[in-house]
């Protein structure tokens, strides 16, 4: 039996609305053909791939990773709720902020970003990089979108390691979940959190870090007030650091870790002050 029309558009209305999110991935040359994944044994297709690596969407914002030695993650600010990021390729004109699109406000510069993963040796930062190959993926589920970047063959400790850095965002949900795997089963240490600028204000609490203030973003048509977040478990952790540009967050020796991000602009109209954010995250 076929369905009525009112049935079929009711039904699609449900279907679309259980996974209002999306992935983004395809080549600089070719804006029409998306991939799901692509390669590299330099590790470094930052000029070559559209918005310098895979990115993911929700409603609220945008996230990408940098498909380099940075392997961080950056941030699409959005002014209203919607998905942009295929219209928008993460740069809109000057005139579509003006009508109410989103933009890159945020900077990552040599930083983790937000939520970003590298490894600690004891010391020091290390970096994924340099790596024997650097595969990025992205992919859709029943009311989520995911991109993950994998980096293999990275030197630590006098071994080589393979960590997966994945990225989950949930359709109806404004924090995205990220996830860091060492591959080998080798226990590592791993590094993140979320990075700052001068003048930016800070709230912590005993499982987030809480940030907001202007970026000296260069690309967007204005610059805006950004806020940034990362909650995560306090068992997971040995300690913490600050070194002037980021909050670190550094992990006991694990095979695996999970933490949660999010991020808003004083653009918005819900949580668009730190206090609105904390307040958010303390529900």
């Amino acid at each position: 039996m076929k369905l009525s029309i009112v049935t079929s558009l009711l039904f699609s209305c449900i279907c679309f609305g259980q996974n209002n999110t999306d992935t983004s991935l395809y080549m600089k040359s070719d804006k029409i053909t998306y991939l799901t994944d692509i390669g590299s044994e330099s590790g470094d297709l930052y000029k070559t791939i559209g918005h310098h690596g895979p990115a993911v969407e929700n409603e609220w914002m945008a996230l990408r990773i940098y498909f380099s030695n940075k392997v961080a993650i950056d941030v699409y600010s959005k002014a209203k709720p919607g998905l942009e990021l295929r219209k928008a390729n993460w740069y809109p004109t000057p005139q579509q902020q003006k009508e109410g699109w989103g933009a890159d406000y945020y900077k990552v510069a040599s930083t983790v970003g937000l939520g970003g993963v590298k490894l600690w040796d004891g010391e020091k930062v290390v970096p994924l990089n340099p790596v024997t190959n650097r595969l990025a993926r992205v992919g859709k589920t029943e009311n989520t979108s995911w991109m993950e970047m994998i980096s293999r063959g990275v030197p630590y400790k006098g071994k080589k390691v393979d960590i997966l850095v994945r990225v989950t965002v949930f359709s109806g949900k404004r924090e995205a979940k990220v996830e860091a795997v060492s591959l080998n089963g080798e226990k590592v240490q791993f590094a993140t959190g979320v990075n700052y600028f001068k003048d930016c204000a800070t709230k912590k609490g005993t499982n987030y870090i809480a940030v907001w203030g202007k970026h000296p973003e260069d690309v967007a048509a204005e610059i805006v007030e950004v806020g940034a977040a990362i909650m995560y478990n306090p068992k997971d952790y040995e300690t913490t650091k600050d070194d002037g540009t980021q909050y670190l967050l550094i992990s006991k020796p694990a095979k695996s870790l999970e933490t949660s991000i999010i991020s808003s602009s004083a653009r918005e109209t819900e949580l668009n002050t730190l206090d609105k954010l904390e307040a958010f995250i303390k529900k």
